[in-house]
């Protein structure tokens, strides 16, 4: 009788985690084609822009030294046990939009939750940019390192000290976020 039970309810278990994962995925699915135009997605860029440059002292000089800017708008994550992530941004050089990505990532854990967030990756030599726009697919952790850089509150980001390739800045309307971590996260270009 017990081993019936036991059976029964570890069924049970596995018919809530799919699901659960049934979900998770049409969730996702259900962001693609609802995906964003070239001009809803520039529109979003250019707000984080703006964010960013108000809630980081020195960014803006920091930009102007930068090669390239990799900009992710309202990347929103989701997560129970399962995790995942989407987002779409544009790669601008120069201050124009030369590229479409979206990224997307996933996770599996003790998680629960949802977010959304900003992702900014500068690119400060060419070689690093170089790279990022031939890959087919670029991972974060994997085809560079990415140095996540975070400022406390009243101080100033300098680009005399930094010398990483490629530096990310992760943040929401309330700040810079700490503790976070991009490895895993995958951009691919897409056709707007």
């Amino acid at each position: 009788m017990k081993a019936h039970v036991f059976k029964k309810s570890s069924k049970i278990k596995w018919l809530i985690r799919v699901f659960l994962l049934i979900t998770l995925i049409s969730t996702f699915l259900s962001s693609n084609l609802l995906a964003k135009t070239a001009k809803e997605i520039d529109t979003s860029v250019d707000v984080a822009i703006q964010r960013f440059y108000k809630q980081v002292e020195g960014a803006n000089e920091f930009v102007k030294a930068s090669k390239g800017m990799l900009v992710m708008p309202n990347v929103v994550k989701g997560a129970f046990i399962i995790g995942g992530e989407y987002g779409e941004g544009a790669l601008r050089i120069g201050g124009k939009t030369v590229d479409y990505y979206n990224t997307v990532s996933g996770s599996i854990g003790l998680q629960i939750g949802g977010q959304a967030k900003d992702i900014i990756l500068l690119f400060m030599t060419d070689e690093a940019l170089k790279k990022f726009r031939r890959s087919e697919g670029w991972e974060a952790g994997v085809d560079g390192n990415v140095a996540l850089i975070s400022v406390g509150a009243g101080e100033r980001l300098d680009t005399t000290t930094l010398k990483d390739p490629i530096v990310g800045f992760v943040f929401d309307a309330k700040g810079l976020i700490a503790d976070i971590s991009l490895k895993g996260a995958k951009f691919s270009k897409v056709n707007k």
